[in-house]
């Protein structure tokens, strides 16, 4: 099949990589200047999460953590008939307070209402944030090392590249809207890398097996190769993003209030990962190749 009129990814690499760039630039700006908003899982600090044992209302809450003197950073209601609440405060509560903060939710919603206290301590708060660093660094080495072995070294250097990129788009989409960041978060980020390397696998693997029947003398053979194996592998790749999307979609809308960022997170990182795959890992490779191409073309002029 010539694929040929069809939209050419390799000839517009460079709109794809401005792209990416400004939205890059965007989310290290705003990492720079504001940090991400941290959850109570890397940030110390005491959350509480309140089953109330009725339907409540979010004025009537804030009101009652005024009156029992301590107001929470974040307090977000949830369950079918918004009859759980969860607190966030920034700084980490006394047992006396935790206590003087249930008996008046008692006081003021009846006896059925029931807590569960987690308190991260600034020593917590940093390994946590410093091993949370480690497992998306022994991660994406692994996918190198792998990819290295099964493929070569340039294929390798696109997908840690590329999958570098979904990760950080993910935290660039967190850190732009505020979004809380916590280990829900981080287990997202690793599930985005491993389903982005997949994507790349399925591209990279059918741009080798067309590499050992195709003639390649000119960058256009090269970018004509690399757009077909793109094309042919398309309907696949939809199909599986398109496959885990709806997954994701259901815990979004569906999922209880804790399960939601999760869920966002994977949503944005699928998404960005099927399109590193097409317009950015395989445009690098294709850099990577042509500059040595050129050098091969070269060197036999110079030995004629």
């Amino acid at each position: 099949m010539d694929y040929k009129n069809h939209f050419d990814f390799m000839k517009n690499r460079n709109k794809f990589f401005m792209t990416s760039i400004a939205i890059l630039l965007i989310g290290l700006i705003v990492l720079v200047t504001m940090n991400l908003n941290y959850g109570v899982d890397f940030k110390a600090g005491t959350s509480l999460d309140i089953n109330m044992g009725q339907s409540v209302t979010k004025e009537k809450v804030d009101q009652a953590f005024e009156t029992s003197g301590f107001k929470p950073a974040i307090t977000t209601l949830s369950g079918s008939n918004n009859d759980h609440v969860s607190a966030r405060f920034d700084t980490i509560l006394t047992e006396d307070e935790i206590k003087k903060v249930n008996s008046t939710m008692v006081a003021t919603f009846g006896d059925k209402v029931s807590q569960e206290v987690n308190t991260v301590s600034p020593d917590i708060a940093r390994e946590l944030g410093f091993k949370a660093m480690i497992a998306v660094g022994i991660a994406s080495l692994a996918i190198c090392i792998y990819v290295s072995i099964r493929f070569e070294w340039r294929f390798a250097v696109a997908a840690i590249i590329a999958i570098l990129h979904d990760a950080f788009i993910v935290i660039s989409v967190f850190a732009i809207f505020r979004l809380e960041v916590n280990l829900p978060f981080l287990a997202a980020i690793l599930t985005t890398i491993g389903y982005s390397i997949n994507d790349k696998i399925v591209i990279f693997d059918r741009v080798r097996e067309n590499l050992r029947f195709s003639r390649i003398k000119t960058s256009e053979d090269l970018s004509n190769m690399l757009n077909a194996s793109i094309w042919q592998t398309m309907t696949r790749n939809i199909n599986t993003v398109i496959t885990v999307l709806i997954a994701a979609l259901c815990l979004f809308i569906f999922g209880s209030e804790s399960i939601k960022l999760f869920a966002l997170a994977k949503i944005v990182g699928l998404a960005s990962g099927a399109y590193s795959s097409i317009c950015i890992a395989t445009p690098l490779w294709y850099l990577l190749k042509n500059k040595s191409l050129g050098s091969k073309t070269r060197a036999a002029a110079v030995k004629e």
